[in-house]
């Protein structure tokens, strides 16, 4: 158990490095990966069952306690990030294999990884895993009617489908994870305590299998693609600031914001579109670049955010 707590504690701390390095490897050795493609709902739902082992009692209290902070963390998450997505199309006057692939990162909830760089950024690690719990609890009605009004311009979205996709992928797990949690208590503590290690191989994996299938789609449109998803992720960072800033929101509460806004569950876009527009490949591939991305920027706005409370803000 101790060497599984060992292993948990370094992938934790090197994951951007992991998905560098095994991205790479499956671009190269893509027969190596790409088997893994064929799971991707079992793997995201791996993740997120993680997440459900994970959400205590603190967490719920959050969300009731809290209201105004969540409240203005869903609201700016849930039209930054899709409106953002719908401009960058339309400015950019994307194909709709590519449309489709930014505005399905747009339109989802908050990723589990914006909590861990809250943490590194010193910002409010509470509201950060409260305000993705709440949008995460939104995403199968939210997520899909977004995609559905934005989208429905590139090409044809069916609703139903979608909103069953994310109940599957993300709801349920989360819930079982819960329910495993509460109902064998302490039984389940050596399986919680490493569940963060189970999340990150699934999610590395996921990233992995999809940069292997989408080899040929990366020489053609990669470059265009990261670009956007680079340019997405910086407006989801930089608003999030201000819309902290404009809301009276302290340092701390600023911070969690701007990174939960910023930060994507990109694998649910992965699923979505992989479940629900598998006729349109190159969908797959900007939330896989996303994933990739907003580790590495996540990482370098923490130190950035960590840097200026030292200097400028009391303690």
């Amino acid at each position: 158990m101790d060497m599984l707590l060992s292993i948990n504690r370094l992938l934790s701390k090197y994951v951007t490095a992991l998905i560098l390095i095994l991205s790479v490897c499956a671009y190269f050795e893509p027969n190596y990966f790409a088997w893994a493609i064929a799971y991707t709902p079992f793997l995201l739902g791996v993740a997120m069952f993680g997440m459900g082992l994970t959400i205590q009692v603190k967490d719920i209290e959050c969300l009731i306690k809290r209201p105004r902070d969540i409240a203005i963390g869903v609201i700016a998450q849930y039209t930054i990030m899709p409106l953002g997505a719908w401009a960058l199309c339309h400015i950019f006057q994307l194909s709709p294999e590519m449309a489709i692939g930014i505005i399905l990162v747009g339109c989802c909830p908050g990723g589990t990884a914006s909590n861990v760089i809250t943490y590194i950024a010193r910002g409010d690690v509470a509201l950060s895993v409260g305000m993705t719990i709440a949008s995460t609890l939104l995403a199968p009605l939210v997520t899909p009617l977004l995609i559905f009004g934005l989208a429905g311009a590139w090409v044809d979205v069916a609703l139903l489908p979608m909103m069953m996709t994310v109940v599957k992928v993300i709801i349920l797990p989360i819930g079982l994870g819960v329910l495993a949690q509460w109902g064998a208590g302490r039984r389940i503590e050596p399986v919680r305590q490493i569940s963060p290690m189970l999340s990150i191989i699934a999610i590395v994996l996921l990233i992995a299998a999809i940069i292997a299938t989408n080899r040929h789609n990366i020489v053609l449109s990669g470059l265009l693609t990261l670009g956007l998803v680079c340019l997405h992720n910086l407006l989801g960072l930089v608003m999030g600031l201000v819309i902290g800033r404009v809301c009276g929101l302290s340092y701390d509460k600023t911070t969690a914001l701007a990174i939960e806004v910023g930060m994507q569950n990109s694998g649910l876009a992965v699923a979505l579109a992989t479940a629900n527009f598998a006729i349109n490949p190159l969908a797959t591939l900007a939330g896989a670049l996303f994933s990739v991305w907003h580790n590495l920027s996540g990482a370098v706005f923490a130190a950035f955010r960590r840097h200026h409370l030292a200097q400028h803000v009391p303690k």
